[in-house]
């Protein structure tokens, strides 16, 4: 079809907004939750592949690579194919994955249907995020994104507790086979409710024609190898004692090299991949870092709550799921009332009191003992679901609020990427401080464990009371006294790890409080040319 055509063809009647709106969400919720599902299901994949630990690990690790890969590489696709076709190819690519998942018999078959599932996902995310903008009108962004962030961020808080369910009741292949029903409806309702609005088309019908003279292989090549080699070094570091490993020595180096050509090729190449100049804009740099920080700290508390609470609080993994519960609750109610509430109150203010109020609820987990009670975990995360839903939606609606409906999915790519990586970061970080602040913690109680002190002298003759009193004998209910005593500082030396990571994630968070000087709100009352006219592809 020729831009002629496109523009002086019939128009077609606006889609309801909240069709395009449930459409396109499906898919990226999927994702999400896909992202995360998987974890409770490993003892079952280890089991059923025959896997050791390390190697059972890829099956996330794969999914992950493919994502970050493609997120920053939807808009190069979309200007060739079309938004409503990228969309709809990763969502078949998406569902084939999961299908193939669902049938493999070795560990080698499932990572690469993983990876072919990841690939898949990667583009689904930031391409619904360009269309939601282009659907929506500037007054009401806000919402637009608040829709977007109920899908992003309660993917990976309700995947532990329904892959937990799935695989209690069902079989392991179900966590992919689930994704088959719910995929193929969302296919029929993106091919129908769906249309790529024709200044979007005629916009990527030119560009597509300068990329095809000027295709930036160099470009896709350093951005794939560099991303790939940074995300295993983020997912696998901790486990490999970090730069110990030549592996993760050797893949850290190549990202840098890699990474680094990468910005150098797109900035002198004619006509660029990745339009990686989108960050001379201060407002989209500055809203997609503190994004970067917010998943970060989204992802790493996640990640530390349940293993605080089923470590040394006692809870399965079934409770610990359920606990966190109310913080998703809490951003689904919330997200539309900020969302509604976006042109009555400046992001910065927004964002600041959500800073605030996360630094807040860190520090009152940062006063977590083995006397926490459930209650004082639901407090905490509803404080944090409210701070999550005031930081999501001005972030990510006034990160892009410059940014032109063209280059709109570029913008995306890019901030769906860096929020990626940022949660990695994030988990990375704090995964490998856990064995050193445990080490220095059982290091410094141990310093005053000293047997001529009464109060230590007379827990050990308890413990040895105690023991004699089950059957032990004098000499063997001291050793096993002191055995007692060693699990109790360590047990104490955990608690003091967590509470120095809660609060080292409010600190790191107040850091970014600087960037706000930078978010400026979006003049919606300015006149801005918006083209209703929708077409079929």
């Amino acid at each position: 079809m020729s831009a002629s055509r496109l523009v002086t063809g019939s128009p077609r009647p606006p889609v309801n907004k909240w069709l395009v709106t449930l459409s396109v969400t499906f898919g990226t919720l999927m994702g999400t939750i896909d992202a995360s599902i998987v974890n409770v299901a490993t003892p079952h994949l280890r089991g059923a592949m025959g896997a050791t630990v390390e190697e059972i690990t890829w099956v996330t690790t794969g999914f992950v690579i493919a994502n970050v890969i493609v997120m920053p590489l939807t808009a190069f696709f979309g200007r060739f194919f079309g938004q409503k076709r990228v969309y709809m190819a990763a969502l078949v690519l998406f569902v084939f994955g999961s299908g193939l998942c669902g049938l493999a018999r070795s560990l080698p078959a499932l990572v690469a249907f993983r990876l072919v599932q990841g690939l898949g996902a990667g583009a689904l995310q930031p391409t619904e995020q360009a269309i939601l903008r282009q659907t929506f009108p500037p007054k009401e962004q806000g919402m637009a994104m608040a829709l977007f962030g109920v899908a992003v961020v309660i993917g990976p808080a309700f995947g532990p507790t329904l892959g937990g369910y799935i695989v209690d009741n069902y079989s392991w292949q179900w966590i992919f086979y689930i994704n088959l029903p719910v995929g193929a409806l969302a296919l029929f309702m993106v091919s129908r409710f769906v249309h790529e609005p024709e200044d979007i088309r005629v916009a990527n019908l030119a560009m597509a024609e300068k990329q095809r003279r000027n295709l930036d292989w160099l470009g896709i090549v350093f951005l794939s190898g560099g991303l790939a080699a940074l995300q295993y070094v983020l997912e696998e570091g901790s486990r490999n004692d970090w730069f110990d490993s030549r592996l993760i020595s050797g893949l850290a180096l190549a990202a840098v090299v890699a990474l680094s050509a990468f910005v150098i090729r797109e900035l002198t190449a004619p006509v660029p991949a990745v339009n990686i100049a989108l960050f001379k804009d201060k407002v989209f740099t500055s809203g997609t870092l503190i994004g970067a920080v917010m998943f970060a700290m989204l992802l790493s508390v996640t990640f530390l709550l349940p293993v605080f609470m089923q470590e040394l609080l006692g809870f399965t993994a079934v409770d610990s799921g359920l606990a966190l519960m109310p913080r998703s609750l809490t951003m689904m109610v919330m997200m539309p009332i900020v969302g509604r509430l976006h042109n009555r109150i400046s992001p910065r203010l927004t964002v600041a009191f959500g800073v605030m109020l996360f630094a807040v609820s860190a520090y009152m987990m940062s006063h977590y003992t083995l006397e926490t009670t459930t209650h004082d975990v639901v407090v905490v995360l509803v404080l944090q679901g409210v701070a999550f839903a005031c930081l999501f939606i001005p972030l990510t609606t006034v990160a892009l609020a410059r940014i032109p409906r063209q280059q709109l999915a570029d913008a995306t790519g890019l901030n769906s990427l860096l929020r990626q990586i940022g949660g990695s970061l994030g988990l990375a970080v704090f995964a490998s401080l856990i064995p050193r602040f445990t080490k220095h913690g059982a290091a410094a109680i141990s310093a005053h464990l000293d047997v001529t002190r009464p109060e230590v002298a007379a827990r050990v003759a308890q413990i040895t009371h105690a023991l004699e009193a089950r059957g032990y004998d004098t000499y063997e209910a001291k050793l096993a006294a002191g055995r007692v005593l060693g699990g109790l500082v360590q047990q104490q030396a955990m608690v003091l790890t967590f509470e120095k990571l809660f609060l080292l994630s409010g600190i790191l968070f107040l850091v970014v409080l600087p960037l706000l000087i930078f978010l400026k709100s979006p003049d919606h009352d300015q006149p801005k040319v918006r083209a209703e006219v929708h077409v079929e592809i």
